[in-house]
């Protein structure tokens, strides 16, 4: 994950700013309650906010030392979804990649549509169901840095296997595979232009009965079991407690609203 926290913020070379299309470039958050979520959140990564475009209502945009990090919507009081952290993957056209995300067998649940003049979204899953976004961006690149505790490092999808679902992602976004060689471990990291931008883990029965397949983001933090007892002191809930894993030293946490997420320490800031 080193490198791809590294590489992960590049732009493309065209010098349009946008990142290469699939690399994961915003995160954000749709909630019930948007101010208790931001005071958890401010409390827990120390962000600011200040208002971003407001097309599906009240939104936010995080801010690490002034630098945009990720987003905050406030999900009407009628809507029951679920509550998670979704990835938005760069796209140079967000029309045609959701026509493609259709003809590949994924569902288009919103949009896309246009952000003001920040850029142009839609909210897809794949064949199992797992959400992720799609990002065309215009004035708003998406997130300014990652690595950095308080920022985002990571984007992985948690799947039952791999072998199903890469050829969607492959299709939509022309990744190519790096496949960790182990008898017993389900791994594929996703590169864009031969850098790894995002991974998949099959975790058969493992997977969660009540999330299914599901899009994981990572948060850098300078320790994690700090960050854990912050988590909970604020009215989260610890989810899997710290441990070794192949990022660094991790913990899967959740916010009081149910949002899961990870903390990690990765190996380069060790």
């Amino acid at each position: 994950m080193t490198e791809a926290q590294a590489s992960a913020g590049r732009r493309d070379g065209a010098g349009t700013g946008r990142s290469a299309p699939g690399t994961p470039c915003w995160v954000s958050l749709m909630a019930h309650g948007l101010a208790a979520t931001q005071e958890f959140y401010g409390a827990l990564f120390g962000w600011e906010f200040r208002p971003g475009p407001e097309q599906l209502g009240p939104y936010v945009r995080a801010l690490l030392d002034g630098r945009e990090v990720a987003g905050i919507g406030q999900l009407p009081p009628d809507r029951h979804l679920p509550i998670a952290w979704t990835p938005y993957l760069a796209t140079d056209d967000a029309d045609a990649t959701a026509e493609t995300v259709r003809h590949c067998g994924g569902t288009i649940g919103v949009g896309p549509i246009t952000a003001g003049r920040a850029g142009r979204m839609a909210v897809a899953s794949d064949p199992t169901g797992a959400v992720f976004g799609l990002w065309q961006a215009a004035r708003h690149l998406g997130t300014a840095v990652v690595g950095e505790p308080g920022a985002p490092a990571w984007n992985e999808l948690v799947t039952r296997e791999t072998a199903s679902v890469v050829p969607f992602y492959r299709a939509v976004f022309g990744y190519t595979e790096e496949a960790v060689v182990s008898a017993d471990f389900d791994y594929l990291t996703l590169e864009v232009d031969g850098r790894p931008v995002a991974a998949m883990h099959g975790v058969g029965d493992a997977l969660p009965r009540d999330r299914g397949p599901h899009w994981m983001t990572y948060f850098e933090v300078a320790d994690v079991e700090e960050a854990v007892d912050r988590v909970a002191e604020l009215g989260g809930q610890v989810v899997k407690p710290p441990r070794d894993g192949s990022h660094g030293r991790v913990a899967t946490v959740a916010d009081p609203e149910g949002a899961v997420f990870t903390v990690v320490r990765s190996h380069a800031r060790a």
